[in-house]
């Protein structure tokens, strides 16, 4: 419905030739004020020299007659106010009725194939809830994306090769020594927590006192170390529905020589150059705040030459038209620089898009609960999936723009109320199925039009308006809004239950309202699924 009035406004902005003007279709947020309202006449007063209430009655003129409202109104300084026509209402419902899922795919000219790395977390301990909420962020966008149509491919990035993993080998080393008598502390800033002591005596178990002095004592310490977390990692995430189509490891951009082969195409392009003993690259000269260090004095590559070899493997060699990193927020520091590789590289830096994830405020009795990976002080993602379900923690995790911090309520999360969002979606689907699993014999009815109650048509409503939030998500990259939607629709579907009986009306009334929640099902079904979240028959 949005687009349409769009095109309205643009048939008009063609026909007194006016190009190039931004301005906005909004939901008014008093039911008064219309369906949708546009500011387009105020925009456009500078331009025409004419009061902005003059400007949208000559718009209306252009549209009085389309069937589409019920009633066009300015108010204010100029706003127009639309009033979607009764009729245009149930034509969207049996559109939907039709078409199912296919009646809110936002429309794309054409698929993109994209890449969604997300999670990625080092395998130097468990997932805590920050992972989970980059984990239920990254695939839900996944899930939104290839209901656009898009070819969608999931990565998980293993960083195996930097100095957290030695700093992990050392820590499970020191934990195993300390179990077989020895006198040893843990280094500077290791990792503290209990899986370390745990993995220490699996290792004492395999290899009893063998890695003491051993030389690679260290290396195996973290190899072994790798693997089990990893695994834990892998089981976490499989249990919060979370499965990758991609593992990448770090360490085979070195194996297959990627590292050195990116850093000789960029000196090729003359924006390599060494200074105090270290290789640089000058990503100043692309828009980052300062030049880079690639390699170190002692020859080990950066972190950054890491990123560098990756997104090239990426756009060149895997050939993907786009590519979305969700990172955590204190990445932010991170997205110039590798902006900057890619320009250098001739790939269109506009191409990588970059989901900065906010942090997770857990609350446990109203109070924040700190998290620390290296010092043990976290809590685990499974413990979070343990207690309140993977459905409340997925919905929670995207309830909340990206860009927003989120403060995890427990006991909001394992409430069976309408205070608890996900309970007060997943109910309105169940009801919906409770309903339609105790009918025996259903009127026929060809067009719904028994429905006229204003709680029927604010129910249709909000199934056009879920539409546009799922558009929405897709061009920002953005789950929130569909759990914006959800509840919306939710939010309607309680309060039409509550005041109209569905079940013992009249037959075309029946029929009729079985048509609307029958879509309503559809729609809460979708967009359960795009969150990955699991939309209960029963409850």
């Amino acid at each position: 419905m949005k687009e349409k009035i769009s095109e309205l406004i643009e048939r008009y902005l063609n026909k007194i030739d006016i190009k190039d003007v931004y301005y906005t279709i909004e939901h008014p947020k008093e039911e008064k004020f219309g369906d949708y309202s546009t500011n387009i006449a105020m925009v456009l007063a500078s331009k025409l020299k004419k009061p902005p209430r003059n400007i949208a009655e000559e718009f209306i003129k252009t549209i009085e007659n389309n069937q589409l409202f019920e009633k066009i109104e300015i108010a204010g300084a100029g706003f127009i106010n639309f009033f979607i026509n009764p009729k245009e209402l149930l034509s969207q419902l049996m559109e939907i009725n039709s078409k199912k899922d296919e009646y809110f795919k936002p429309f794309t000219d054409n698929s993109k194939k994209i890449q969604v790395e997300f999670v990625s977390a080092n395998p130097t301990g468990p997932l805590h809830v920050g992972h989970g909420r980059g984990a239920a962020i990254g695939d839900s966008i996944a899930r939104i994306l290839r209901f656009a149509g898009n070819n969608v491919e999931t990565e998980y990035y293993i960083n195996d090769a930097g100095l957290q993993m030695e700093l992990l080998g050392k820590s499970v080393y020191a934990r195993y020594k300390q179990l077989l008598g020895y006198d040893d502390e843990l280094p500077e800033d290791g990792y503290k927590g209990e899986y370390i002591i745990d993995i220490a005596k699996s290792l004492v178990v395999a290899y009893g006192d063998r890695l003491i002095d051993n030389q690679d004592a260290v290396e195996i310490c973290k190899n072994e170390a790798a693997k089990v977390i990893l695994k834990e990692i892998m089981d976490d995430l499989s249990h919060f529905r979370v499965k990758f189509d991609k593992i990448f490891n770090e360490k085979s951009l070195y194996d297959k020589g990627e590292m050195d082969e990116s850093i000789n195409f960029l000196e090729q392009k003359g924006v390599i150059y060494n200074k105090d003993g270290a290789v640089w690259f000058a990503s100043s000269r692309f828009g980052d705040d300062k030049d880079r260090v690639i390699k170190r004095s002692n020859g080990a590559f950066t972190y950054f030459a890491s990123d560098i070899a990756y997104h090239r493997n990426k756009f060149i060699l895997r050939g993907f038209d786009e590519v979305i990193d969700v990172w955590g927020a204190d990445h932010h520091g991170y997205v110039a620089r590798v902006k900057a590789a890619l320009k250098a590289m001739d790939i269109d830096p506009d191409r990588l898009k970059v989901v900065l994830v906010q942090i997770v405020n857990l609350l446990r009795n109203k109070e924040k609960v700190s998290m620390s990976t290296r010092k043990g002080e976290f809590i685990k993602l499974k413990d979070v999936m343990d207690e309140v379900g993977v459905d409340a923690a997925r919905f929670m995790f995207v309830s909340r723009s990206v860009d927003s911090h989120l403060d995890f309520d427990l006991e909001l999360a394992k409430k069976q109320s309408s205070d608890n969002p996900v309970y007060y979606v997943q109910y309105a689907h169940a009801r919906i199925c409770s309903i339609l699993a105790n009918i025996d014999s259903i009127p026929k009815c060809n067009y719904p039009d028994a429905l006229e109650q204003k709680e029927e048509f604010d129910l249709i409503k909000s199934l056009i308006f879920f539409k546009e939030f799922i558009k929405k998500a897709t061009e920002e990259i953005e789950p929130y809004f569909i759990v914006k939607g959800l509840i919306t629709i939710a939010e309607k579907f309680h309060r039409f239950y509550n005041k109209h009986r569905i079940i013992g009306s009249e037959d075309n009334i029946f029929a009729s309202r079985l048509i609307l929640i029958e879509a309503v099902r559809v729609a809460l079904k979708l967009g359960m699924d795009l969150i990955g979240v699991e939309a209960k028959e029963k409850m």
